[in-house]
């Protein structure tokens, strides 16, 4: 069969990635984590505008999600307002639990996309999260197979 008549790819079609998921959640946030968002947003917008220049699809199509991604949690973001001191765990407490078996943890309850907690930041629809809202210094909560108590809260 002769090729004559076929299309060929000359390589310039976009590149297409699929969408980053978005939660299902509201999108709290602290005053860090709108900043942060922010940050993220013009170092995307610059990036993209360099990578343009240069031509590279692969990376162009890579930060073109990660643009799209952040508008949207930009545009959908709820700034909560700063903590009322009430002796309660809420939307932005650092709370410090001592786990059954000894282990003390301490978590800043933040939004979505602020949460590493490995860097000591949880989700606030985490379990242990949720577990922990609206409970007070002294309070036990079940913690994965375990109970723990609440010994710090600010």
């Amino acid at each position: 069969m002769s090729r004559a008549f076929v299309k060929e790819s000359d390589g310039a079609e976009a590149l297409e990635l699929p969408d980053r998921p978005i939660s299902d959640h509201p999108n709290l946030v602290t005053a860090e984590g709108l900043a942060q968002m922010d940050e993220t947003l013009a170092r995307l917008r610059e990036a993209h505008g360099r990578v343009q220049a240069c031509g590279d699809r692969s990376a162009l199509a890579s930060i073109g999600r990660d643009l799209r991604y952040w508008a949207a949690r930009r545009s959908s973001a709820q700034p909560m307002p700063a903590l009322e001191s009430n002796g309660k765990v809420q939307f932005g407490s650092t709370v410090t639990i001592l786990r059954d078996d000894g282990r003390r943890q301490t978590w800043r309850i933040v939004g979505d996309d602020e949460a590493e907690p490995a860097k000591g930041t949880l989700s606030y629809v985490a379990p242990v999260a949720r577990a922990l809202m609206n409970k007070a210094l002294g309070d036990v909560i079940v913690a994965g197979s375990g109970e723990a108590e609440i010994v710090a809260i600010s």
